[in-house]
């Protein structure tokens, strides 16, 4: 009985079913067809040279439709191999002729021509297939008889037994008639593994394959293999993706039974096992087991990011294949929601890490993409703000295109789109007669334009300057009157000044200076040499920031969100970003400056430092990293030159010998020393050269952890 191929499939997912297969004792290739056929297979497999298409020269056996399923081809009770049935359904096609009038004559030469009609008919069936390694190509002679040879009609089918193939691999599938008549039909398809089909006790490759079992304990998950003790095998984590080759991001060759203990955090629903035995052509299995995890949705999405490619094309970048919808939005200045431009921009199908055009003529810092997944909001990014600047207060103008070149137009507010001219009581209501007037005059830009309609982004300062004019005046008039009764009352005023500036004081020197450290977590020495550092500043006193003290945060909000708060807090009190160089970053920054994917296994789950440069480098490549940024690096484990060029346009510190010259860049140039300095900075100094001695003694080992059971 044929095996549906879309349940095979299913042998791939987490429960797999497993089917039981036909068993074939014939050794050698055969070939049958449907009763009322004649069918012939050649002996030995012939040349794989279909051809060109040719004209038919009358009725002719077409291939229409094919079929395959996997049966045993076995030698023994214990030694079978998988094979590939085939059938192939054949009809008549081709240049059919209609018999002459004079066959109503009944003469005895009106017999003649109908000889050709009903004469049966012959044809060659080539079937081609490939599964790597192998390639074959056999030849079939089917005979149709003359009484089922109908125009068009369906004649029955010739099946093949078989095609040897491999467990899980992926074959394909040819087949077309000598001389070929038409395009020849193929079908290309995915075998099932092992753990699929009841075959593990018949296929000798099966009988020593790893298996594998995933179980979930708190938010650590774990994969338990289920092998013999001291057996040898691989294990692989990876991304599977829709196009292109898998990324690769754990391996490891293990022995005996083994738990792999994973986090929740790495989780997506990409994220693929295989195993195999360590031996020669050995059977390997692919398991994807968390395709339909909530929590692997979750950790895509917050992995999930937009760019900006060009001023006029973006991308979504993310780890695994996602169901996505963009659509622009116009986001007003002062909060609230973005404003979906629906339905003259509608929702579209996004495809994962794949470019993408606007259909703008210009970009605008209020313009922002919104990516929703089954109707729920996911992301959302205003892309052209850093380029552009921040929101702008300009009044955006929807105008709508009608049949016989009518038109009309609304501006877009929080409570909808307004009406111009309207008698409504709102902001563009108000202005709704100079607004048409820019308008008119040109002082609105065209963001969009089509059939259907288009965008106008008309600015609204002027009219800001206009309205706030008689409070900018009522204020002059307040401070004129208080001035003058200040110095009526200077004494007073003198006392109440005193005390203010020693207020601002105590006040300024009570609000110490932030510092974000960021780093590449290369080993536990060297986090634990960071954490010293990081204790150590905060006593100066200094605010501190590491993702070492935040690993709850970075589970809930991810290393790129958490990592883009504290770099805006940071830098908005006016702090210091620093950046510690080690032999992992300098690698890390390196295949980023050359535009290469990072491995994932390279870095943890926690590590912002990855997840900074996307943002930490266009600091540097547009100049504005200077008063900003910092680096540093530790005596013995990196030199200060073999920091890449780009990050030495700010000062790059070696720890401790430059300690103090460090601190007093995080405190700034117009921040007073504090008393006592030295003195700390030596404290510093010798804290942190015993961890950076234990640090060069014994580094750490790296995730994910993989542990013996017994």
């Amino acid at each position: 009985m044929p095996v549906p191929w879309f349940l095979l499939s299913l042998a791939l997912g987490r429960s797999p079913v497993v089917f039981s297969l036909e068993r074939l004792v014939e050794p050698q290739d055969t070939a049958y067809c449907s009763p009322g056929l004649s069918c012939h297979l050649w002996d030995g497999d012939v040349l794989c040279l279909p051809g060109s298409i040719l004209p038919a020269p009358g009725p002719v056996l077409v291939p229409t439709h094919l079929q395959a399923e996997l049966v045993l081809r076995c030698h023994q009770e214990t030694d079978c191999n998988v094979c590939v049935r085939v059938a192939v359904h054949l009809a008549v096609g081709g240049h059919w002729e209609e018999p002459e009038d004079e066959e109503k004559s009944g003469g005895a030469g009106d017999q003649e021509p109908e000889e050709p009609r009903n004469a049966s008919l012959q044809a060659q069936v080539v079937l081609s297939f490939q599964a790597y390694p192998a390639t074959r190509c056999v030849l079939l002679e089917v005979q149709v008889p003359a009484a089922r040879v109908q125009p068009g009609q369906s004649v029955g089918s010739v099946v093949f037994d078989c095609f040897e193939a491999a467990l899980g691999g992926e074959m394909r599938i040819w087949s077309y008639t000598q001389p070929r008549y038409q395009k020849e039909l193929n079908l290309t398809l995915q075998l099932p593994d092992c753990r699929g089909l009841e075959v593990r006790n018949s296929i000798q490759s099966c009988w020593a394959l790893p298996w594998l079992s995933v179980s979930a304990e708190g938010e650590d998950v774990r994969l338990v293999l289920n092998v013999s003790e001291e057996q040898h095998f691989g294990l692989s984590l990876y991304w599977s993706q829709v196009q292109g080759p898998p990324k690769p991001w754990w391996n490891r060759n293990l022995t005996g039974p083994q738990t792999i203990t994973l986090n929740h955090t790495d989780l997506v629903p990409c994220l693929c096992v295989q195993v195999w035995p360590l031996e020669p052509d050995s059977v390997r299995t692919d398991m994807c087991p968390f395709r339909e995890d909530p929590r692997a949705l979750r950790n895509a999405w917050r992995a999930a990011r937009l760019r900006l490619l060009s001023p006029r094309s973006w991308r979504l970048d993310a780890p695994c294949w996602l169901h996505a919808e963009a659509a622009l939005c116009w986001q007003a200045p002062g909060g609230g929601p973005c404003q979906p431009l629906v339905p003259l921009l509608p929702w579209e199908n996004v495809t994962v890490n794949e470019a993408r055009e606007f259909p703008l003529l210009k970009g605008h810092p209020n313009l922002c993409v919104q990516v929703s997944h089954w109707e729920k909001l996911q992301l959302q990014e205003c892309l052209w703000a850093d380029s552009l600047g921040p929101l702008k207060d300009d009044m955006l103008l929807v105008e709508t295109r009608g049949p016989q070149d009518s038109r009309s137009l609304c501006a877009l507010e929080p409570s909808g789109c307004t009406s111009l001219p309207s008698g409504a009581s709102t902001r563009a209501a108000h202005l709704g007669e100079q607004l048409l007037l820019d308008l008119q005059s040109g002082q609105c830009v065209q963001l969009w334009d089509d059939d259907v309609g288009a965008l106008w982004a008309c600015p609204m300062h002027k009219y800001i300057h206009k309205r706030w004019a008689l409070v900018w005046l009522a204020c002059l008039l307040f401070a004129a009157v208080l001035s003058l009764l200040l110095l009526l009352k200077k004494d007073h005023v003198k006392g109440w000044l005193r005390f203010l500036k020693q207020d601002v004081r105590s006040g300024a020197s009570a609000r110490a200076p932030a510092a974000l450290l960021l780093y590449s977590a290369d080993d536990a020495g060297f986090e634990r040499l960071v954490g010293v550092l990081a204790s150590a500043l905060c006593r100066l006193p200094l605010r501190v920031a590491v993702d070492l003290w935040s690993r709850r945060e970075l589970s809930a909000q991810g290393a790129l969100a958490w990592f883009h708060a504290q770099r805006l807090q940071t830098l908005q009190e006016g702090g210091v970003v620093v950046l510690l160089f080690s032999p992992g970053a300098v690698a890390m920054c390196s295949e980023w400056l050359q535009d290469l994917a990072l491995a994932p296994g390279a870095h943890g789950p926690h590590d912002a430092f990855a997840a900074s440069l996307s943002c930490v480098l266009p600091d540097f490549l547009q100049g504005r990293a200077p008063g900003r940024y910092v680096g540093a690096c530790f005596d013995g484990l990196l030199r200060p030159d073999a920091v890449p060029s780009l990050f030495r346009a700010v000062p790059v510190f070696s720890l401790p010998s430059q300690l103090p010259d460090f601190l007093g860049a995080l405190q700034g140039p117009c921040v007073r020393r504090p008393r006592g300095l030295a003195e700390r900075a030596e404290r510093v100094s010798r804290a942190l050269q015993q961890a950076l001695d234990s640090c060069v003694r014994a580094p750490g080992p790296g995730p994910p952890a993989a542990g013996d059971q017994t």
